[in-house]
């Protein structure tokens, strides 16, 4: 196993926020990794950790200079390990566009080249990083998964699809039914090939159809009525009356004149992340 190599590290909030890089087998190529360390870290017990998946053109720093989540995750002795959303490096394939390639990962297993070569986020969320972080960090066994956009979407069907492994899903903005959405689409269809019955596991729609009957997840989702995304990606609302009709346990909010950005991100992390800390240091 490859180990995480601290490239910075500054205080914040009294504890570190740290930057790391590793050589990453299942994505072939070096990657970055931001994670805030909480000072209760000096106590020797096992802390409970949120993972953040950022959303399209980000990298591992966004939601760290933006989101301003390290004063509560400091108060909730959180830790935060935000990842990058892709592979990185001169030979990984790239596109010309914005929503493909490098920046936009979509936390799937690539099968058609020239993908499948480096694009497997969904494996290095559910496996890889998680068992770097294990190893460098006192850890309860049982993790959160927060995201942004098209971060909302890999924490929903990683959620979904993994939920032995999670004690909580949330989301702002989420891309939920890439089936039926643009960028979902042109991810899917490029990723994964023409059989559209292969882009289904990575449906959150799809998977709360087939699941939510059997096994259920707490989740939570934060939408602005602003978003420019909102009507034209069809985030949020189709997971929402889904749920709704399932009777699933989801919690959705709409804020009316929020947008897209970090500015509304930053305007609920807090809720969020005491929603997991809720569930995390639950006791059975």
């Amino acid at each position: 196993m490859s180990i995480l190599e601290l490239t910075s590290s500054v205080k914040s909030f009294g504890g570190q926020q740290q930057r790391f890089k590793h050589q990453s087998k299942v994505l072939n190529c070096e990657m970055n990794v931001s994670v805030f360390v909480p000072p209760q870290v000096e106590q020797n017990k096992p802390l409970p950790v949120v993972y953040w998946l950022s959303g399209l053109t980000c990298t591992d720093e966004n939601f760290v200079t933006k989101a301003g989540a390290a004063r509560v995750a400091a108060e909730l002795g959180l830790i935060i390990v935000c990842p990058d959303t892709s592979p990185r490096g001169d030979n990984v394939a790239d596109d010309d566009g914005y929503d493909l390639g490098q920046g936009a990962g979509f936390y799937v297993n690539a099968t058609q080249p020239p993908w499948n070569t480096h694009y497997h986020m969904y494996d290095y969320i559910v496996d890889e990083l998680p068992d770097l972080i294990n190893q460098s960090f006192n850890c309860i066994p049982k993790v959160a998964l927060a995201g942004h956009s098209m971060g909302g979407h890999g924490a929903l069907t990683i959620g979904l699809s993994n939920i032995q492994k999670y004690t909580s899903i949330s989301a702002f903005a989420p891309i939920v039914n890439p089936l039926d959405c643009p960028w979902g689409k042109k991810a899917l269809h490029a990723y994964l090939g023409d059989d559209v019955s292969e882009w289904e596991q990575y449906d959150a729609c799809k998977l709360l159809q087939q699941q939510g009957q059997f096994l259920q997840i707490p989740i939570l989702i934060d939408q602005g009525l602003n978003d420019d995304f909102y009507q034209s990606q069809k985030l949020t609302k189709p997971f929402d009356e889904l749920a709704q009709k399932l009777k699933y346990p989801a919690i959705v909010n709409y804020h009316s004149g929020y947008d897209h950005s970090y500015f509304f991100i930053a305007s609920f992390i807090e809720e969020h992340l005491r929603f997991h800390h809720k569930f995390l240091t639950a006791t059975d």
